[in-house]
């Protein structure tokens, strides 16, 4: 992926929700403009969510997500709508579509409520609406202002959709920056990237390119070094940087090779930090004092990918864990979609930095974690602080050294 890319992360999440049949994968293709998902007079034809990455002028990038019907049945049906409440985590804005004959029935009712409990901002779409004859009521002008009828077979108030979904994004509260907000121009700062077997092949991971590209933004320059060039580096420069931000796996050499007078932080920290969860995952994190042998621990990341024999979340943290508190406690993983809805056995949630998910879906599990009682962390935080260097990676956030022992 390149720099000029922008990733689903960050990307308005568009949700289309509702019964077999309604229309919603029509509706997805007409927004679209191309044959992103198969569509059929068959109900239940759409299986899985689909998601198509798009330009969605005037709102900019937006990724839509096409979903199973509601009303599935069976089994087989059960799954394909927990896969709809999955998506409806995700989602900054939600389409209800409703087959404009049909009209409403109790399920989508039901999405609605579940819209307004999530806070989820949302349109209902009344499809199929040039099928009506033009007596028929649910044709009838005046719509009431969250409903709207349109037609994804002829195009009819296509375009209008579009505009009522860009004015349901809000727009007055700029997006936290992962680190430019502490930049001024011409600053320095210095990025430690280890190259290891875990690494992507030929190109940087999702939060060092983002850094990268923040960095540059607030016109401020970035030095990219491999943590055993830190030292060198960081000797050969004719300025002090403004800071030194690592990959937490190379957090211990980083501290040793740093100046104290550098402030020095991880990729890990700033993206929590930008993320809104940053404040709950230093205070979570004190929870390993309290570990004892047995308890269990969830240890979950946002994207999947093949587990090398060294793997950061299944063989390093615990590993990191058992010799920091001296037990042993018990560890359960999870990745991408997956996240437990009953996390009461768990002692403490500890997370990855979350680049491949988007924010409501990390408040969503933050959320979900307090109310269940599992304190939350993540991983950065968790091996500065099993590494005995948390307070400065968050020095120059000082509320937060106010809670931290």
């Amino acid at each position: 992926m390149g720099l000029n890319d922008t990733p689903s992360s960050e990307r308005v999440h568009i949700g289309i929700f509702g019964r077999r049949n309604a229309g919603k994968s029509s509706l997805m293709n007409a927004i679209t403009g191309q044959q992103a998902a198969v569509v059929s007079d068959v109900a239940g034809t759409t299986t899985d969510p689909v998601r198509k990455a798009m330009e969605l002028l005037p709102l900019g990038p937006v990724l839509l997500i096409d979903t199973p019907g509601i009303d599935d049945a069976g089994e087989l049906g059960e799954k394909r709508v927990e896969k709809t409440r999955q998506v409806l985590r995700q989602t900054d804005i939600a389409i209800l579509v409703v087959d404009a004959y049909s009209g409403k029935n109790s399920d989508d009712d039901e999405l609605t409520a579940l819209f307004e409990k999530m806070g989820v901002p949302h349109i209902t779409v009344y499809n199929k609406c040039d099928l009506l004859d033009s007596r028929d009521p649910h044709r009838a002008a005046g719509a009431v202002p969250d409903e709207m009828r349109v037609s994804a077979a002829t195009g009819e108030n296509i375009f209008e959709l579009k505009e009522r979904i860009a004015r349901l994004v809000k727009t007055g509260d700029e997006k936290l920056r992962i680190v430019a907000d502490m930049l001024n121009p011409s600053d320095l700062v210095v990025l430690v990237v280890p190259i290891d077997k875990a690494a992507p092949k030929g190109r940087l991971i999702l939060p060092q390119q983002q850094t990268i590209r923040d960095i540059i933004e607030a016109d401020a320059a970035a030095v990219v070094v491999r943590e055993h060039k830190l030292r060198e580096t960081l000797d050969s420069l004719g300025k002090r940087p403004r800071m030194v931000i690592t990959d937490s796996q190379a957090f211990a050499k980083a501290a040793a090779d740093t100046p104290p007078d550098i402030p020095l932080t991880s990729f890990s920290i700033l993206m929590a930090r930008r993320k809104g969860n940053l404040d709950a995952a230093v205070k979570g994190v004190l929870e390993l004092k309290r570990i004892s042998d047995g308890d269990r621990i969830l240890i979950a990341e946002g994207c999947t990918h093949h587990r090398q024999c060294d793997d950061i979340g299944t063989v390093k943290l615990p590993r990191w864990i058992r010799q920091f508190t001296g037990r042993n406690p018990e560890f359960d993983f999870t990745s991408g979609g997956e996240f437990p809805g009953d996390l009461s056995p768990y002692r403490l949630v500890v997370h990855c930095g979350a680049c491949m998910l988007n924010e409501r879906e990390m408040k969503y599990r933050e959320r979900e974690s307090a109310a269940q009682g599992a304190p939350f962390t993540n991983f950065g935080i968790l091996i500065a602080y099993t590494q005995g260097i948390l307070r400065r990676s968050i020095a120059m956030f000082p509320h937060l050294t106010a809670d931290f022992d």
